[in-house]
């Protein structure tokens, strides 16, 4: 063993420890490792930083920035409440679903994009189910790499493992000669965590907005947090009456977010309004204020859909505190004469004035410099107070307007992308094309393109590539597969299959898949070739294991999914574990019984 070879196994090890005790960030680790490689003279400057030149780099940013563009759009927002409306805020109906659904598109699409594709309507539907994020995003990133493996064409290794078959004078693959595996590992997948998730997953992290800024607002003023979508009937003695006429404020505690009649809306309607039968409306207030005003008018619940389900999405609605400033018009005036409703749209909660705080209707009351008003509404519409010259926005908030125009021309550039790397354009290449097109197209800005990319994890991925450039280099890669290939030669052929799958699931979690393969099929068809076993079906078993790549976040699709999952290295350490050995036992089984 010469000492190259000694020196990369060192980093190798260290970089692990590293990575699965978690004390140094995780892009902080893969910057140690790049230029460890570079002190030690295992890697020149250039072999150094490619990875920041790599495919799978620009491809990642390409996607970060192609998945916030399809999401500005907000196609995710509709299809997420689709989801909700068929399997509700069950977990592991949400879990089942949306992991079929991304790992059938893997199938022919590069799993990071599919990935990319689904992670806003993943978010958007844990912050309207309240579901922590962390315990869906996980499954479904995992479903994406196993989707791969449905056909040749599902990941960048396995389009490879055809032109290593051919260089070795070996029939390649068809298409879906893969899918069988690849069906039972997506299968085994999604059952995993559906029934076993709860011991794997992360039940804790944020569900949306509700639990950072907004769940702080909510405990701090005892915020109201019932709602409820309830409909006028023919004979409801509300049909007629203004809100304050049944002292929906003063009696009942309650706060009217919105009307409809019909399509038309009315978000924090004035007060004038009248009640008419055929009515949809949307309460705030505490769950018994509710239900006993919904039993003495008479009026029938309904569930939270159509508009006015905008008012119980954090994602488009929330509280938010703004004070009034000196100058405001508002200063002298009470909040009927000025109209807050009518201008603004935001129905008023509390406000706090000379340190008195007044729930119900304050509507009358003279409003001093420095009051502050607790308010709720859209976020459109507190973004407006917050351009506004007579309010001063106190709550911090994050909302990009969503402009459904450009979703024809948001979705065509991702599919561009898609078509371009089927067609056997660099993948790189393609996605960076749709990226750009959405900024052509006027989806997105240039400055919100740079926003969109998650600069940590770029490091990480550029860090860790000289890695295996280093492993194969320095011939420690090979040094690795040949010590571990000799102790099964002479034994019975499963032992081989079991060989070659733990050792291509250990190359996959330090090297990239396609470099994995690289180093393996040729050992592999030598060892097939010495043991008598198809070389064929042996090569297709290290190249399906080269995606099991769960255990650490070096995965493409593992580290574009690990900030909004809010992932440290130990959840993927314990649920990429278990996935782990689902994988290698359904696919050991299946090429041991039928390949």
């Amino acid at each position: 063993m010469s000492a190259e070879i000694i020196i990369v196994l060192v980093i190798l090890v260290a970089t692990v420890v590293m990575l699965v005790v978690d004390v140094i960030r995780i892009d902080v680790v893969a910057l140690l490792c790049m230029l460890a490689l570079g002190w030690m003279g295992i890697l020149d400057s250039r072999e150094m930083l490619s990875g920041f030149s790599s495919t799978a780099v620009i491809a990642m940013i390409a996607v970060m920035i192609m998945g916030h563009g399809v999401a500005k759009t907000g196609v995710m927002d509709r299809f997420s409440r689709l989801v909700l409306a068929k399997v509700g805020t069950s977990k592991p109906k949400i879990i089942g679903l949306m992991s079929l659904s991304v790992g059938a598109l893997s199938g022919f699409v590069q799993n990071i994009g599919a990935a990319a594709l689904f992670l806003p309507g993943v978010l958007n539907i844990a912050r309207r189910g309240k579901i922590p994020a962390s315990s869906l995003i996980m499954p479904i990133g995992f479903a994406a790499i196993l989707g791969g493996t449905l056909s040749m064409v599902g990941s960048g290794h396995l389009i490879l493992t055809n032109d290593l078959l051919r260089a070795a004078d070996l029939e390649p693959f068809g298409l879906f000669a893969v899918m069988p595996v690849g069906a039972l590992l997506l299968v085994a997948g999604i059952v995993f965590f559906v029934f076993f998730g709860k011991f794997f997953l992360p039940q804790s992290g944020s569900a949306g907005q509700e639990v950072g800024e907004q769940g702080r607002l909510i405990k701090a003023l005892g915020l109201p947090e019932g709602r409820r979508h309830c409909r006028v009937g023919e004979g409801s003695p509300l049909s007629g009456k203004r809100p304050e006429d049944v002292g929906l404020w003063c009696t009942y505690g309650l706060n009217l977010l919105g009307v409809q009649q019909g399509r038309e809306v009315h978000y924090a309607p004035w007060r004038g309004t009248r009640f008419a039968a055929g009515q949809v409306l949307a309460l705030l207030g505490k769950e018994e204020d509710l239900s006993r005003f919904i039993a003495d008018f008479a009026l029938d619940s309904v569930p939270l859909e159509g508009e006015l389900a905008a008012l119980a999405d954090p994602e488009h609605s929330g509280f938010a505190e703004v004070v009034v400033p000196p100058r405001s018009e508002l200063v002298g005036q009470s909040i009927r004469a000025y109209a807050v409703r009518k201008r603004h749209a935001v129905e008023p909660l509390m406000l706090w004035s000379k340190g008195e705080a007044m729930r119900g209707d304050f509507s009358d009351q003279t409003i001093h410099a420095g009051d502050t008003l607790v308010v709720h509404g859209l976020w459109d519409r507190i973004a407006d107070l917050k351009e506004s010259a007579d309010f001063i926005v106190a709550t911090s908030f994050e909302h990009a307007r969503k402009d459904s125009s450009k979703t024809f021309l948001a979705l065509g550039a991702f599919v561009l992308s898609i078509v371009l790397a089927l067609f056997g354009f660099p993948i790189a290449m393609a996605f960076l094309t749709g990226a750009l097109v959405m900024v052509l197209g006027r989806v997105m800005d240039i400055q919100e393109a740079y926003k969109a990319i998650e600069w940590k994890v770029v490091f990480l991925l550029a860090g860790l590539i000289p890695l295996g450039i280093a492993m194969q280099k320095s011939g420690a890669a090979h040094f690795l597969a040949e010590q571990v290939m000799g102790l099964v030669l002479g034994r019975d052929p499963i032992w081989l299959v079991i060989t070659v799958a733990v050792l291509a699931t250990l190359f996959s979690l330090f090297m990239t898949n396609v470099g994995a393969i690289v180093v393996l099929a040729p050992l592999v068809i030598s060892m097939a070739q010495i043991g008598d076993v198809d070389p064929r079906a042996l090569t297709l078993l290290a190249a399906i294991c080269a995606g099991n790549s769960f255990i650490l976040p070096t995965h493409q699709v593992n580290a574009l999914l690990m900030s909004a999952g809010g992932y440290g290295n130990r959840d993927y350490f314990r649920a990429g574990g278990g996935m782990t050995v689902v994988f290698l036992i359904v696919a050991v089984a299946t090429f041991g019984l039928f390949y």
